[in-house]
């Protein structure tokens, strides 16, 4: 057993599942959005092509949550979405000519290819975990897709060839695949009382998480772009490379902090502490320094975040339910906050002063933290008052080594 308090076959088999999807949808859209750039569409068929993407994505998330119960194993059913996301990867290869319809195509069936297993997948990982351990898992899982993808699409963009796009795509997806014969004795979904979707939302401590990231990732989906329209594409790609490290390493430092001090408190504190670099963008936004610092605070908070309520939070709160449906609803705000940086980031980033919108941000951020006063801590109270101990038992045996 893993210190981690879960088998190694089965810590290994969620590492792989969650970060391999994770890995191939950045890159996919990545490569999507490198194709749309040279083939400069307009606007509109641009909007409509997300849109496709965004939409795919969502219903297929919450019906896939549907059937994986209906099916009872996840493993079958995880077996065909990995088969739909190699497909879609081969369908690439369509692009060789590119069009309109093509792109589309392609675009919704990324989406669904994603969306579709995504909850039964994290459903596996919840399973799989206890909940006192289960966020410094996450913040490894985070760590390695972040730095997987830096490394995955910086091969698949050096090769300027669409085939050789599709294939390593698709031998990426199926890598997957390795870790089946050890998820056997694992792939039974919990039996506990399936919830519906309207229940899950009708939960106070459910709201409570979920109402400060919805705030979260709309206000963030607007940075990117505003960064984009002050600093240029040059400098947005350093600071966004930059940013990218802060995320995964401060993913393995929230994960192992949440299950030591609490969700909450993690939360908290990221929301604070991107509030403040907010405030200070909205009184310098012109100021390199201010971006500079931003991008680190904002990789610190999106490290916390992504270990938090990307992998940890929606399990917590499905105590002993199946939390295929909490996840598919925890992932939306996400979907959402990707889909209006690409479609309407840029257009309000010309539109809306860099002022205007960095202060409203940082006052709509620093009210995102009034639900989360009143949300339950999901780690056990006994666990951190455990932890909290032994940590000071061990800081006296070592003022005592010290001076005995």
């Amino acid at each position: 057993m893993l210190k981690m308090g879960i088998g190694k076959r089965y810590a290994l088999v969620s590492i792989v599942l969650v970060t391999n999807v994770l890995i191939w949808y950045f890159c996919t859209v990545n490569v999507l959005k490198s194709i749309m750039d040279e083939m400069e569409l307009n606007y509109v068929y641009t909007f409509l092509v997300w849109s496709a993407n965004f939409i795919g994505a969502v219903f297929s998330a919450l019906l896939g949550a549907i059937l994986a119960s209906k099916i009872g194993k996840r493993m079958p059913f995880l077996l065909f979405w990995i088969a739909l996301g190699i497909f879609s990867s081969l369908l690439l290869m369509l692009t060789n000519n590119p069009s309109g319809l093509n792109i589309l195509i392609l675009a919704t069936l990324y989406g669904i290819s994603f969306g579709l297993g995504m909850p039964a997948c994290l459903g596996y990982y919840s399973d799989s975990t206890i909940v006192e351990n289960r966020a410094r898992l996450g913040g490894i899982i985070m760590f390695i897709t972040t730095a997987g993808t830096i490394i995955l699409l910086g091969v698949v963009l050096t090769v300027n060839n669409v085939f050789m796009h599709a294939l390593i795509l698709a031998a990426w997806r199926g890598t997957s695949l390795a870790v089946f014969p050890l998820s056997k004795q694992q792939e039974n979904i919990k039996k506990g009382k399936n919830p519906s979707y309207l229940s899950i939302i009708s939960q106070r401590a459910y709201l409570f998480y979920f109402i400060p990231w919805i705030m979260f990732s709309l206000v963030n989906s607007l940075s990117i772009p505003m960064q984009s329209a002050i600093l240029g594409e040059t400098s947005l790609e350093f600071l966004l490379l930059v940013e990218y490290t802060m995320v995964g390493s401060f993913a393995i430092i929230g994960g192992f902090l949440s299950d030591f001090f609490g969700r909450k408190r993690m939360i908290i504190t990221g929301f604070v502490t991107l509030g403040i670099g907010y405030a200070i963008l909205g009184i310098y936004p012109e100021n390199v320094a201010s971006w500079y610092l931003y991008t680190i605070v904002d990789g610190m908070a999106w490290g916390i975040f992504s270990a938090i309520f990307f992998i940890t939070i929606w399990g917590d709160l499905a105590q002993e339910k199946p939390p295929d449906k909490y996840y598919a609803l925890g992932g939306l705000p996400y979907l959402l906050s990707s889909f209006l940086r690409i479609t309407l980031g840029p257009y309000i980033a010309q539109t809306i002063p860099a002022y205007a919108i960095f202060s409203f941000t940082a006052f709509f951020l620093f009210l995102a933290v009034i639900p989360l006063m009143y949300a339950p801590e999901t780690l056990p109270e006994k666990k951190i008052r455990e932890r909290e101990l032994k940590g000071y038992i061990d800081k006296a045996k070592k003022v005592k080594e010290k001076y005995t």
